[in-house]
C-alpha cells in the first residue's frame, strides 16, 4: 500500500499542489486592495536594477507579486515543501534557485555552494534576486548569507514586506501568515542596505544588524496600514 509520506513525495502530487496554491495565492491578489509604501517604490528601485529582496521567512508567500513584469529569481530549499512552493512560483512566472544555508550560517550545506554561485550567476544576468533574510528555525534573525550575496554582487539589498490584513499566524518557528482573500494587501520597502565589496567581519555584522532592524520596521509598518492603524497610507 501507499504510504502518505511516499505520495505527499510524488513529482505528479508536489506538482498538483503547488499550482493549486499558485492559484489560491492569485485569488488573494486580485481580491485585495492595495497599498504601496513608499506610493513611488517601482520608480524608485528600477534604476538600480538588478537588486536583491530580503523578506522574513513565513511571511513570503506573496512576494511573486512583486515582480510586476520584472526578471526575478527566488530561492527555495530542497525540502519537500520546497518543491511545493518552486512549483507554485514558477506558475506564478517566478525562477527558482534551489539550495540553502545551515544554522551555522554556512553555504556548504543543502546545495548551498551551487545555490550561492547561481544567485550570483542570476544577478550578473539582471535578474533580481528574492530570499528569506532569516537564520533557518530562527525566525526574526538575519543571516550573514544574504549580506555575504551583497558584498560579492555589490548589489543593493531592498527590505520588503508584502501582508494582508486578513490571515491565519500559524504557531511555528517562522509564525507563517497564511494569506486570506478579500482584504487588503501592503507592499512596504525602505531604504536599501548597501554592503561594501571590501566590508570586514565588523561591517559585515553592522550591516547585518541594519538589515534585521530594516525588515522588522518594513513588517510592523505594513501591518499598521493593512490593520488600519495609520489613515494615511499612499494607495498604488
Amino acid at each position: 500500500m501507499f504510504s502518505s509520506r511516499r505520495i505527499a513525495r510524488s513529482p505528479t502530487v508536489q506538482r498538483f499542489i503547488g499550482l493549486l496554491a499558485a492559484e489560491y495565492l492569485r485569488l488573494v491578489w486580485r481580491t485585495s486592495r492595495l497599498t504601496i509604501e513608499p506610493a513611488d517604490l517601482y520608480k524608485t528601485v528600477e534604476p538600480h536594477q538588478p537588486v536583491i529582496v530580503a523578506m522574513w521567512h513565513g511571511q513570503h508567500f506573496m512576494v511573486p507579486f512583486l515582480s510586476r513584469g520584472h526578471r526575478v529569481k527566488v530561492l527555495i530549499s530542497r525540502h519537500r515543501d520546497g518543491e511545493i512552493n518552486a512549483y507554485a512560483a514558477q506558475r506564478l512566472g517566478i525562477d527558482t534557485v534551489r539550495g540553502s544555508g545551515d544554522h551555522g550560517r554556512r553555504f556548504d550545506l543543502k546545495g548551498g555552494v551551487g545555490a550561492f554561485k547561481s544567485m550570483l550567476n542570476a544577478l550578473v544576468e539582471g535578474y533580481n534576486m528574492a530570499l528569506t533574510a532569516d537564520v533557518p528555525k530562527v525566525a526574526r534573525v538575519a543571516g550573514l548569507g544574504i549580506i555575504k550575496l551583497a558584498r560579492f554582487s555589490e548589489r543593493p539589498i531592498y527590505p520588503v514586506a508584502v501582508v494582508t490584513s486578513r490571515r491565519i499566524v500559524l504557531n511555528n518557528w517562522d509564525r507563517s501568515a497564511i494569506n486570506l482573500p478579500f482584504g487588503r494587501v501592503a507592499i512596504v520597502s525602505s531604504d536599501p542596505v548597501m554592503v561594501p565589496p571590501d566590508a570586514d567581519d565588523a561591517m559585515m555584522e553592522q550591516c547585518r544588524a541594519a538589515l534585521e532592524r530594516r525588515l522588522s520596521q518594513v513588517t510592523d509598518r505594513a501591518y499598521e496600514i493593512v490593520d488600519r492603524k495609520d489613515h494615511h497610507a499612499a494607495c498604488g
